[in-house]
This record gives C-alpha cells, structure tokens and sequence, in this order.
C-alpha cells in the first residue's frame, strides 16, 4: 500500500472514529428523565420565574412562549396592566404602569420584555397584536438574545449546564480537523494541485463541525430534574382546570401567577398566541400613524404585470408578449396537414405526430417570448422538452390532437391565447407610457419591508398613508438601502407600476426596545 493510500484509510479511520466517540459523547450527556411530581399548586419557597419555568418545560431545548409568559408575570407584579374592554380577547389593550417605567434591577429577560412593551405602548396603551414585530429577522434577533438571558438565568441557579464540557468540546473540534488533513495530505502526494487538496480536507471537517455545532447546548442538572418535576405537577394541576388553557391575556388580574406558569408550560394556548413576541400577521399589522391604533391590512400584489418595472423594462415585457402573440399568429397560420401524418402509438413512434408538432410550435413560440425578456435560465430548455410530452403520447389518428393540426388557421385555443398575449402586450405599453408622467409624492408610516423569493427583484413596503385600513404594497427596488419599519417618510412613486422612484425620511423610526443602533439614513434610488 502506498503511502497516498495510507493516508486516506489513515483519515476514514480518524473520521470513523470520531463519530464513534461523538456518538458515545452524546451518550453520556444526554439529559435525564424529568419525573413528574404529584398534582400541587403550590410554587414553592423561591419559585423559578416563568422564563426560566419554560426553559424546564421545553425539556432543555428552547423557550416557547417564555415572553409571553414574562409578560404576564410583571402584569402579575403590577408593573404592567392588561385590559380587556369587549369579548373579544384579541381586542384587548396593553397598558405600562408607573411602577413598571419606573422599575429597576430586573433580570435582563424581565427588562428585555418590559422595554419591548414600553417602546410600543404609548400613553394611553396599544393593543395587544401591536407587540408582534414587524420584521421576522428583528422577531429572531429578540428571541435568540432572550433565550441567552433565560439560559443564564438557568446556570446562574443551578439548573442547567453545557451539555458538553469545554475540554470535550475543543476535543472533538481539535480531533475533526485530523481526517481533513490526512485527506489533503494525499492529494498533494497524489499531484491533484492545492484547489483539491483544500476541497477534500476542509469538506470533511465541516460535516463534523456542524454535526458538533447542532449538539452543543444545555442539559439538566440533578437539582434541574428535580425542579422540572415539581413543575409537571403544577402543569397536571392546571390540567385539570378544563377552561385555563381558554383564558384571555386580562384573566391575569384574576388567576395572578397561575397564568404566566400556566403559559410558560404550554397549558394557557390562548394567551401565549394572542401575546407573541415573533414576526407577526404580514397581512394585518397594528399601526398608530395618525394617532390612534388600528389594525392595517395589506395586499401583496404578486401576480400583477409590471410590478415594480421601469419604463425599459415595460418596454421589453411588452415586446416578449407581442412576439409570442405573433409567433403564435404564424404557427398558426402556416401549420399544413401534411406537416403531420397518421401514427399508431405503440409502432415505436414519430417526429410528425399531430400532439408533437402542436406541442412544439407552441413551446417554440413561448421561448421566443422568454428569450425577449430576458428571462432564460439554464433550466429551460429542459423544462420546454418537458413541456413537449404530453403530446408524444398522443395517437396521431384521431383526437383533440389530430382535429387541430387538421384545421385551416389558428385553433380556438390558439386563439385565445394569441388574444391574452396581445392583451398583455398592450397593457404593458399604456403601463410604460404611464411612467412618462411626473410622479405622486405620498408620506406615511412604513408598516413591513419583505424581500422576494429572487433578491433581485423589487421589495414589497406596505405604508400606511393613514386615511384607510387597507393598502397595497409598494415595489421597493431591491438595491435601495436604509428604509426601516415604523419609519416616516415622504416617496415619489409611479402608481401604475406601484414603483417607489426615491424617498425622503421625514423621521427616523422610533427605538422598539429590540435594538440598540438608530437605523440608518432612508435612500431609495435606484
């Protein structure tokens, strides 16, 4: 064996063994088995807060609404005060009271939440949805920094550790890189050049690294088990209470703590929905622009032609339409009956079959129309073969197939898709004739800024002009920069397009209690 080969099977053994004791690692540090204590409603002598409750109860692994629940615990405390005016609990009201603004020395998860609530309540409260963020990255931000609060909270009380020891884990970090650099190794010896080498050796330590990376985290202790237990029994108590898991966000003030526990367990579904700390309802979002609060519905406008288009690119879409329309006009026109002839088809088939030669001049007409607009992928040939299918398998006999080819001039089919893309092809050009003009100046609250599944393309902004409860997004070009949500600005847009041509910042958005930095300067040029 040469010494090239030895170094490869030298690094399949060393990755080989590395999953093994990764494998025994994961053993030995798995968490225990929480054992439920008996039905209590008790807390107990110095009760863990329900942050650090959630963290138990989700076995270790994540927070669920802990909140939520932290919210109605400093509700409990009376540092924030939940109304409910009508029946319905979706209605009801945030309120932040003296002692709340005033309130010091809390926990930093307690105080991440307070100042949260602050930031979106004003002095006469808001409601309840208006604490859903507006952006879901900003929503990820503020519960992955809360976690990290309440996961200190659990070490700091003896509860919760690092699932692997520090030694163990620059262990495994230190031993993943070994089979990489054996691999490397070889393929210097083997003359494969550097580019190779650098390939073999890092591919592998990454597929270790991250099998390490998604086990890192935190396990029970002996007192956390212990603890853990004795909440199950409260959960199991509260159980049994068949209308608890129905109670509004307001039933605080008559269940007190019960109810942040009860959340924080995962019992209470109603409130710990209706008091979410994450992204949101994208299409009903609570603004306050204009003074007062008030549900704001938004329409994605995603099927609409030349959304968020210039002038050129109406122009182009336009053109592609056109040809389309036309390609099919003389398919349509020059088609013969000869062009096809009568098959059977199971005799091994034909290239003149009627469904063929129908399929093809109609995927014919539409690349053309994608190659106008610029649209052509590396995927598209494949998928107008695809597209070419259906009408192999027609026999060329008799059929819808076979009564088309054989009819003088454009089928019914044909036609109306001539007359669609005709239709479309005029539209575009009013569209771009449009955006001659000079363009409107509108001002408003920005609500939500959602980028597209291309990034290259246009932005959706939903503003809220303040004079109704719907609106429809925007097409913000997606190169602009520093617009953020719950800003206040001034746009120039084409309304034909719903093109935004350039903004102005009238003011900055406001600090919501989930991010330290003022964002920065609005500029949306293209």
């Amino acid at each position: 064996m040469s010494h090239m080969e030895q170094l490869y099977w030298g690094g399949a053994g060393l990755f080989a063994l590395w999953l093994v004791l990764f494998g025994l690692a994961l053993l030995a540090t798995r968490n225990g088995t929480v054992v439920p204590g008996p039905a209590t409603q008790e807390f107990g002598p110095d009760p863990e807060p329900p942050a650090v409750v959630s963290f138990l109860g989700n076995n270790w692994r994540g927070v669920g609404s802990a909140a939520a629940a932290t919210l109605l615990d400093l509700a409990a405390r009376g540092l924030i005060e939940l109304r409910q005016p009508a029946d319905d609990p979706a209605a009801g009201t945030v309120h932040v009271t003296e002692e709340g603004r005033a309130a010091q020395d809390l926990p930093s998860y307690e105080r991440r939440v307070l100042e949260r609530v602050i930031s979106r309540t004003t002095e006469g409260g808001a409601p309840i949805g208006a604490i859903a963020f507006r952006e879901a990255k900003r929503a990820a931000a503020f519960n992955a920094e809360l976690k990290k609060d309440i996961i200190a909270e659990a070490q700091v009380r003896g509860l919760s550790r690092s699932r692997f020891p520090s030694w163990l884990a620059a262990a495994l970090m230190l031993l993943a890189c070994a089979p990489g650099v054996l691999f490397a190794l070889a393929a210097l010896m083997g003359h494969h050049g550097v580019r190779a080498a650098l390939v073999v050796g890092v591919f592998p330590a990454s597929a270790l690294f991250w099998l390490l990376a998604k086990a890192l985290g935190e396990r029970a202790t002996p007192l956390g088990l212990e603890r853990a237990g004795h909440w199950a029994g409260l959960r199991a108590w509260l159980t049994a209470h068949e209308d608890f898991a129905r109670l509004p966000p307001a039933a605080v003030t008559v269940w007190d703590r019960y109810l942040a526990y009860g959340t924080a367990l995962g019992v209470t579904s109603l409130a710990g929905r209706l008091l979410g700390f994450d992204a949101g309802d994208r299409r009903r979002v609570w603004s306050s622009y204009g003074g007062t609060w008030r549900p704001v519905r938004i329409r994605y406008p995603r099927l609409r032609p030349g959304f968020g288009a210039s002038t050129g690119r109406l122009l182009q879409l336009a053109a592609a339409a056109a040809v389309v329309a036309a390609a099919l006009v003389a398919f349509g026109v020059l088609r013969q009956p000869d062009w096809t002839i009568a098959a059977d088809a199971h005799d091994g088939g034909t290239l003149r079959r009627p469904g063929l030669i129908l399929s093809a001049g109609w995927v014919v007409s539409l690349l053309l129309g994608v190659i106008v607009a610029g649209k052509f992928r590396r995927w598209t040939l494949f998928l107008a073969f695809l597209a070419t299918m259906p009408g192999n398998f027609a026999s060329g006999t008799h059929g819808w197939f076979h009564d088309v080819a054989a009819q003088d001039g454009p089928a019914g089919v044909e036609w109306a898709a001539i007359v669609i893309f005709a239709a479309l092809a005029g539209y575009l050009l009013v569209l771009a004739c449009l955006e001659r003009r000079a363009p409107d100046t509108i001002s408003g609250e920005v609500l939500r800024v959602e980028w597209r599944k291309d990034k290259k393309a246009a932005r959706f902004l939903a503003l809220d002009e303040g004079g109704t409860d719907l609106t429809t997004a925007w097409a913000l070009p997606a190169a602009s920069r520093g617009i953020a949500t719950g800003a206040q600005v001034r746009l120039t847009v084409s309304k034909g397009t719903r093109t935004i041509r350039s903004a102005e910042l009238i003011r900055a958005a406001r600090w919501e209690g989930d991010w330290a930095e003022a964002p920065a300067p609005a500029r949306a040029d293209p």
